[in-house]
């Protein structure tokens, strides 16, 4: 097949942009990682004028997909888990062209996974398994068990993919394959939310409190990124300064949710300040030094 595709990726591989190309083919029926094409090329460059292109091929009876990403995109999809598949497509794809070795020290870093960018994909993960468990109980407690049983099961993927990466992995497409190796307890969590025959307002119920003890002795290092970037200064910060801070871009819009079960937990501390209205008082918040 790779011979059959030579004349596309040759072309972009001679472009003095082109970093590396990746071929990637499908090895089962149905496959979520291919987008079920039977081949992916997966081409990355620098400086494109578009960050992302795509174009579909059909050849003997077999289709192929070739993705062009700018290295920046890629590396943000990297750092913040937004688009999976081209995680595995690097871990997995076969290089077929590189330049200066990019490819090969690409699939060196994703296999050390370091930890800075370890820390910012658990506190993306933490904090958007807050905010989802936080509905679900809330739903639950007005009598929505329906909804609140959807939003548990978003809850789970988070904590899943977050005891992941907890692990020194990249989530994948098929992250509950991945859990059950990895972590098999919350795996149990899945099938007895999914598959037990108690009543969905039950299973709801038992749920949150498994939920909220598998988030309670995770909240220090899952939100490690937050933490230690409150503690680069010794004022206080507002609710304002930390939402647009570049590095917290990626979480910003659940960190209201995050910082409130950081303060319940005694991790964060509200700081009160005055203003000019009597008895009211801004609110900043300081990482506690433990």
């Amino acid at each position: 097949m790779e011979d059959l595709l030579r004349p596309i990726y040759q072309e972009r591989a001679s472009q003095a942009n082109t970093l590396g190309v990746l071929i990637l083919e499908k090895k089962k029926p149905i496959s979520p990682v291919t987008d079920n094409f039977d081949v992916i090329l997966f081409i990355i460059v620098k400086n494109a004028e578009d960050d992302w292109y795509v174009k579909h091929y059909e050849f003997a009876d077999k289709s192929a997909a070739m993705h062009i990403v700018d290295e920046t995109l890629l590396q943000h999809w990297i750092d913040t888990s937004s688009y999976r598949r081209s995680v595995e497509w690097v871990i997995n794809g076969s290089i077929i062209f590189e330049r200066n070795d990019y490819i090969s020290s690409l699939k060196e870093k994703l296999r050390s996974f370091p930890t800075e960018t370890r820390d910012l994909k658990k506190a993306i993960e933490f904090a958007k398994l807050i905010r989802s468990y936080s509905e679900s109980k809330d739903l639950y407690e007005n009598g929505h068990h329906l909804d609140a049983y959807s939003r548990m099961v978003s809850s789970l993927h988070h904590l899943a993919r977050l005891a992941i990466i907890e692990k020194g992995f990249h989530p994948e497409v098929t992250v509950w394959n991945q859990v059950k190796k990895i972590e098999p307890e919350i795996y149990k969590y899945y099938e007895e939310l999914i598959m037990s025959k108690e009543s969905t307002e039950k299973r709801v119920q038992l749920m949150t409190l498994a939920v909220e003890h598998a988030i309670s002795i995770r909240a220090g290092s899952s939100a490690k990124h937050l933490l230690e970037l409150m503690k680069q200064k010794e004022q206080p910060w507002s609710f304002g300064e930390l939402k647009v801070h570049p590095e917290i871009e990626e979480y910003a819009l659940d960190l209201s949710s995050m910082i409130e079960y950081l303060v319940e937990k005694e991790l964060v501390e509200v700081v009160l300040q005055d203003t000019k209205g009597s008895g009211i008082y801004h609110r900043t918040y300081k990482a506690v030094h433990n």
